[in-house]
């Protein structure tokens, strides 16, 4: 697989109409794909003395967990209500098409953790943001955030205030 962004495929009115969305399942399931889009986001992060990846619901969770494999750390994820069982904070959040809300685990990681938090897109940031915002409730240090690819037509950059760097493997 010479780049793994050739197998992307954009669906057309997924999950609602007018939404295009990306789907990387093609992605992860070519395994050559797969280690190089995991190998170019671990890249930036690997001397960055990380304790762990915090990764988002649904995709971020793929995404993040083998990337917590590629550098030899933890991973915590950030889920939709009701899927942990032990006490969680939690936080309502907007997304491009509604709003929802997320929680981690109250114990998730110790204050003072250095972590990144990890999603699939980045489209209008909404739930990058939420996440970072539960991360920091633990009172981890957010050393920074990835994605798989940034939807650069919808300028959520532009609003990204933290300043922890965010980094993109693939802009459209």
């Amino acid at each position: 697989m010479s780049d793994w962004r050739t197998l992307l495929r954009d669906v057309p009115d997924f999950p609602r109409p007018g939404i295009l969305f990306k789907d990387i399942t093609p992605v992860l399931a070519d395994a050559q794909a797969f280690v190089s889009a995991i190998a170019e986001m671990a890249a930036p992060w690997r001397d960055a003395a990380l304790d762990a990846v915090v990764g988002i619901e649904s995709r971020g969770f793929i995404l993040g967990a083998a990337l917590a494999h590629a550098l030899g750390i933890g991973f915590v994820p950030v889920r939709k209500p009701g899927k942990l069982p032990a006490r969680t904070l939690s936080l309502d959040y907007a997304l491009e098409y509604g709003s929802d809300r997320l929680q981690i685990h109250a114990d998730a990681m110790p204050p003072g953790a250095r972590v990144i938090v990890v999603d699939d897109v980045l489209a209008t940031g909404g739930t990058l943001k939420a996440a970072l915002a539960l991360t920091r409730q633990q009172g981890a240090d957010v050393v920074g955030a990835a994605v798989l690819l940034e939807l650069g037509f919808l300028d959520a950059r532009a609003h990204w205030a933290d300043p922890a760097p965010l980094l993109s493997a693939a802009v459209f």
